[in-house]
């Protein structure tokens, strides 16, 4: 593996967690450069939080991995003055001010510049005399990102941060992602389970399925290769007879628009692309297909 090559910020290659007997994460090889907007997403216990902490050191791996050049476990401390972690529970002490939190940041962090953080602050309802104790869960969010954002690094790991928030803040807190922190240069990774909030601001996508790794694509890409076809329910026996992905309704039918549609990976016969209309396949939907168990069929809904 090469760790000197400086566009790739994370290379991974046959990674393998284990607790116990269980691979929480299976043989997982992928590479991120820089910067990208990486989804990370997996159904509950699809081993994407354990990913995660191997990324930063948090977990003892199998295989190669290098962020950004580093190895994990043992040179966690180079790599967190470049890559930021924000875990699925963002905590803060409940009894510090907003100010007083900054000022802890400025001696713990070579890379967290104050200046930054109070301007990042100023895009927030939170305010710096603000106590943590007073703040919503979304503010509480929203300083947290502050904080963390206002480190000079190459790397940002998020795991759920927007957990428990309502739509207008998981809005603003990517937002603000999106504006102050990516640049080009940077990258970020984040976990969610609101696909269809974030699927417009990622640039790739990590599937993972039971540990895992079932897609690692650029939605570009993935654009390019998963093809949907919408089409009435008349000709569904025709359709799944090319087997498809997935087969779904998109409506109730009984109208004169198709209430149907199939996912195919790479494009269909064109007999079958006759039947219907191409459409594109959200991610949502080809996450379903990629992930669901063998018996599931969504046209049963």
């Amino acid at each position: 593996m090469n760790a000197e090559d400086n566009t790739l910020l994370v290379q991974a290659k046959g990674l393998t967690v284990r607790y116990g007997d269980k691979r929480a994460v299976d043989d997982v090889s992928f590479k991120i450069p820089k910067g990208r907007v990486v989804g990370l997403l997996g159904h509950n216990g699809a081993g994407k939080t354990t990913l995660m902490k191997a990324l930063v050191g948090l977990a003892t791996a199998e295989g190669e991995l290098a962020v950004l050049g580093l190895n994990p476990r043992q040179q966690r401390v180079q790599l967190l003055e470049q890559a930021c972690y924000i875990p699925d529970v963002a905590i803060l002490p409940r009894w510090a001010r907003v100010e007083d939190l900054i000022g802890l940041m400025s001696g713990l962090h070579p890379r967290f510049s104050a200046e930054r953080a109070r301007a990042l602050l100023r895009r927030t309802s939170v305010g710096l005399s603000d106590r943590v104790k007073t703040l919503s869960k979304g503010m509480v969010v929203q300083a947290h990102l502050s904080l963390i954002a206002a480190i000079d690094a190459r790397l940002m790991i998020l795991d759920e941060p927007t957990l428990g928030l309502d739509v207008l803040s998981r809005k603003a807190f990517y937002e603000m992602l999106i504006d102050e922190w990516c640049d080009g240069e940077r990258s970020v990774l984040v976990s969610t389970h609101q696909v269809e909030e974030i699927e417009s601001l990622l640039s790739d996508v990590l599937m993972l399925n039971e540990g895992k790794l079932v897609l690692s694509i650029s939605l570009e890409d993935m654009e390019r290769r998963f093809v949907g076809v919408s089409h009435d329910a008349a000709v569904a026996d025709q359709i799944a007879a090319a087997h498809p992905l997935l087969r779904y309704r998109t409506g109730p039918g009984g109208g004169a628009s198709p209430s149907h549609a199939a996912i195919f990976d790479g494009a269909p016969p064109e007999h079958v692309q006759a039947l219907g209309q191409r459409v594109r396949p959200s991610l949502v939907d080809l996450f379903v297909a990629l992930t669901r168990k063998p018996e599931l069929d969504r046209t049963q809904f």
